[in-house]
Order: structure tokens, then C-alpha cells, then sequence
């Protein structure tokens, strides 16, 4: 009778903590049961590429210093006629107001690289949001379209960054192939890197002011072409809702 009873309140205690499981899942997310049950917090990861079965590619440039090469980039786009993403500093878009206006005006995606190019991991989370805030208005004053995209300077980033740009409503967005065109590779250098890396989904970096970028990029757009890629926009690329990006930073549709 006595082992009747305790067997009794043993499964009655097993329910009640099956029952208390099932309501702490529902009420929070996978990555915060780890958080409550084992006390740390799933590491946060931006975009680097997108997984899909289109044969398409994102073509995306760095704009911090100078911009003398910019008009050059957006006459190749405009005869290739494809897309990409400018990611502009905050200094840049207040020396450079005519030239981001020409950006926009060629249809081409504008991001924000950050106001005053900082390594953000080292901010307060007030000091993120003014980088960003302040940076975003800085665009949208010129092009009166709303900024999506956020790309660290530097690629560095931490959980406390990507939730800040979360707030805003912006993707962080990284990439998978760097063509290390700052480091003065020539445009035959930088396809050979590219050829070697891109596949479906990739997101490509380049810079808007650096040494070869012009012969790079007809190099590298010629490439794709001949590979049967389409080249579009980071926005273009990425999906938009209903989503989820792995550890290694792939973005995948749910």
C-alpha cells in the first residue's frame, strides 16, 4: 500500500514537470530555455550568404573613404545592367551628398556601414543605437527611402549589435566571399577569388574606392555572366520574412 502511494505521487510529480516543460516552451523561444535552464544565451550571427536553389548572387561595396572611382562603379552596373548595395558611412554621406544621391538615383540598395566607422563591439548599447540612428537619417534625409541593412564595420559584431539593429528594423548583413580588393589585388586577383568561392546565395564584398576596382568588377561581372549567375541587390537577395540563419550564418527560408 505504502509503495502504491509513493508511485502515485511520483508519476503525480513527473506530470507536473512535463506540464511545467511544456508551458516554458510555449512561453519562450528555443534559444531562451537554454538561456533559463543552463544560464548562457544563443550567439547571435548576421546574414553571410542566402541558401537557395536560384542561381543568383549579391554584389555589395564598402563606401568609406574617398569616391572618386563611385561614378564609374554605377556606369558599369548601369551597362551590365544589374544591381547592388552601397553601404555607406555616415562622414562619407555628409562629404559625399551629391554621390549618394546619385546611388540612389541609379536604383541602387543603400545600407548603413555605421555614422563614424567604429568597431561597435566596443559601444555601449546607447552608443550603438546613436551610430545607427544617426547614420540612417544621414541616408534617408537624401534618398527619402527607409534603410534595411546594416553592414559592422570591420565585420565585427556581438549579440548586443545585432539586437540594437534588430530594434531598428535593420538585417546585419556580412558576406562569404572577399575579393581583398583594398590590399590592391589586381582585377584578374580579384575574379580568380571570387571564381574560387561564389555560389548560389553569395554575398560578395567589395570597396567603392579601391585601387582596381573598376577592371575587378567587369572582370568579375563578365565571370558570373559566363557562370549563368544573376547579380542583384543584398535586399533582392535576402528573404525578407519567415526565416532563420544557422550558426554558420546562412540565412534559410522557413
Amino acid at each position: 500500500m505504502h509503495f502504491a502511494v509513493v508511485k502515485s505521487r511520483t508519476i503525480k510529480i513527473v506530470i507536473a514537470m512535463i506540464i511545467v516543460c511544456a508551458l516554458l516552451a510555449a512561453t519562450f523561444s528555443g534559444a531562451h530555455l537554454a538561456e533559463v535552464f543552463f544560464g548562457y544565451s544563443t550567439r547571435l550571427v548576421p546574414i553571410y550568404n542566402v541558401e537557395t536553389d536560384e542561381k543568383k548572387v549579391a554584389i555589395s561595396f564598402d563606401a568609406a573613404w574617398g569616391a572618386d572611382k563611385t561614378e564609374g562603379i554605377l556606369d558599369i552596373l548601369k551597362e551590365y545592367d544589374v544591381k547592388a548595395t552601397f553601404f555607406l558611412v555616415g562622414f562619407w554621406v555628409d562629404e559625399y551628398p551629391d554621390t549618394v544621391k546619385k546611388i540612389d538615383e541609379a536604383g541602387i540598395e543603400i545600407g548603413t556601414h555605421s555614422n563614424k566607422h567604429p568597431d561597435m563591439v566596443k559601444l555601449s548599447r546607447e552608443n550603438i543605437a546613436q551610430e545607427l540612428t544617426t547614420s540612417i537619417s544621414k541616408i534617408e534625409a537624401i534618398t527619402n527611402k527607409k534603410v534595411k541593412l546594416f553592414r559592422p564595420p570591420f565585420g565585427s559584431y556581438n549579440n548586443t549589435l545585432i539586437e540594437e539593429s534588430e530594434k531598428l528594423g535593420l538585417k546585419t548583413i556580412q558576406w562569404d566571399v572577399d575579393t581583398l580588393d583594398w590590399k590592391g589585388l589586381s582585377g584578374s586577383e580579384m575574379c580568380k577569388r571570387v571564381t574560387n568561392k561564389v555560389k548560389n546565395g553569395s554575398i560578395i564584398l567589395m570597396h567603392n574606392n579601391s585601387d582596381n576596382i573598376l577592371d575587378g568588377l567587369r572582370q568579375i561581372l563578365d565571370r558570373l555572366k559566363m557562370q549563368g549567375y544573376e547579380v542583384t541587390s543584398v535586399g533582392n537577395l535576402v528573404y525578407e520574412s519567415d526565416y532563420s540563419i544557422d550558426r554558420n550564418g546562412v540565412q534559410h527560408k522557413n
